[in-house]
């Protein structure tokens, strides 16, 4: 047998990773038909080819439909056809679906928070659509993480996106099979692959403060090195009697 190169054993951790959990989180069920929405970002690109070869094995036993969104608003151009050749790699049902926002509608709200609402809607559409009973979305450890510090930061409250939410008004369950995937495994993956990154010139994503969770998370990790799995860690283990409790 060949020895695997350093690459090629990354990729199959990382596979080992999202085999995890999706068995720790319960996110993929047999019979289970999974819309994927694909950007063109390393993240999306590599959850492609994760759930595009994991849905050769047969446990469990699931389906896959690719969607591209496309803000018609934002000035950035994807390259639809080599988006669809990643998808038709693995077989792999691919649509495009333009959309757009105002983002006078709603100045309380900023304009990330109203394209990423614009999409997440657009999403339901096409999987309700396509009879898909699940949306599987490309955010990483690091994304979930960031997300942590930030309401915490931002809102007061110990909360993130979970790896499984059940969306009782769509009847739909939004799952992220790579919540255990670090994104610098992720970037080693795509200079490997070679995946082709997207033109993009959105005018509102220096507003985003997911910059400096980013940068929070690499200091806190500077502190010390288990930091990020002692935040996930935590997640699932609160300590309520050592927290504050108001008596009225």
């Amino acid at each position: 047998m060949a020895k695997l190169t350093e690459d090629e054993r990354l990729f199959r951790k990382i596979e080992d990773k999202v085999k995890r959990a999706i068995f720790d989180y319960g996110l993929i069920n047999d019979g289970d038909r999974i819309l994927v929405g694909l950007s063109g970002g390393k993240d999306s690109l590599a959850l492609v080819d994760l759930l595009g070869r994991r849905s050769k094995i047969y446990c469990p036993r699931f389906e896959v439909v690719i969607a591209h969104i496309v803000m018609t608003n934002i000035p950035y151009c994807s390259d639809r056809e080599y988006l669809r050749s990643c998808a038709e790699e693995h077989d792999l049902p691919f649509i495009v679906h333009e959309t757009s926002f105002d983002p006078s509608t709603d100045t309380r709200k900023s304009p990330c928070f109203l394209c990423s609402w614009t999409r997440r809607k657009a999403l339901f559409e096409i999987a309700k659509a396509h009879k898909c009973n699940k949306i599987a979305l490309g955010h990483h450890q690091d994304d979930i993480l960031e997300t942590l510090l930030m309401n915490l930061t931002h809102q007061g409250a110990f909360g993130t996106m979970p790896p499984r939410l059940k969306m009782d008004k769509f009847d739909m369950e939004i799952i992220r099979p790579m919540c255990l995937v670090e994104e610098r495994e992720l970037i080693q993956v795509a200079a490997w692959k070679g995946y082709r990154k997207q033109l993009k010139n959105c005018p509102y994503e220096s507003g985003s403060s997911r910059s400096d969770m980013k940068e929070l998370l690499r200091s806190l990790e500077a502190i010390n090195p288990e930091a990020r799995y002692s935040l996930w860690g935590s997640m699932t283990n609160i300590q309520e009697d050592y927290l504050p409790r108001k008596i009225r």
